[in-house]
């Protein structure tokens, strides 16, 4: 299994997660978290994953200093016109996190990952790898899809057979992940490596 990255899918995901009433919910959800849990003085964020900035154009509206790395150029440019066309700067990088990561050596007060973890190969190797760019007294947040939830989508749509071959990976094309994960035992594996969980949210 390899990392997936947006390039040929990026419009189809503006239009089918960030385009829909749910998308508008996840990013409500998101950023209500991000008040009650994170310092309202200036941060340094960076945004892994970053998409299409929607996070990201919101903390700079916020006053925080913005750093969007993102692997599709599609997306990254589209990201560029959200925040030129709403007046605000921040610093875009082309990159996969594995590139990036290996050659940053700033810390960061807030890293985001928000629908990442669930197309990559191996999501604990990104988290692992964040710990290096986090201030001591920082925050990362995740957000990904939920293997529970997909399990109960499959079973209000009746679909049994895939529920018992525990196939629960998306079809070639698609915009289900190809590697969802389990909240219970991600959270298990995250304090395994030493994050402490301050909140949790199921959108």
């Amino acid at each position: 299994m390899n990392d997936l990255h947006f390039d040929e899918l990026a419009v189809r995901f503006a239009e089918k997660i960030y385009g829909s009433n749910k998308g508008a919910i996840r990013l409500a959800v998101l950023q209500t978290d991000i008040k009650e849990s994170v310092p309202a003085h200036q941060l340094s964020i960076l945004d892994i994953g970053a998409g299409l900035g929607h996070m990201a154009l919101w903390l700079a509206q916020q006053g925080h200093t913005v750093t969007l790395v993102e692997p599709s150029t599609p997306m990254l440019q589209q990201a560029q016109l959200n925040f030129q066309a709403a007046g605000y700067k921040a610093e875009f990088i082309h990159s996969d996190w594995q590139h990036f990561l290996a050659q940053a050596e700033q810390r960061y007060d807030l890293i985001l990952c928000h629908a990442v973890l669930e197309w990559l190969a191996n999501p604990l190797e990104l988290t692992q790898a964040l710990r290096n760019h986090l201030n001591s007294d920082g925050w990362l947040s995740l957000a990904f899809y939920n293997k529970d939830a997909l399990i109960l989508q499959n079973l209000i749509k009746g679909n049994l057979r895939k529920l018992k071959k525990q196939h629960f990976s998306g079809d070639q094309g698609g915009l289900t992940p190809q590697q969802p994960l389990d909240p219970t035992l991600f959270a298990t594996q995250l304090q395994q490596q030493g994050w402490s969980i301050k909140k949790r949210s199921g959108i």
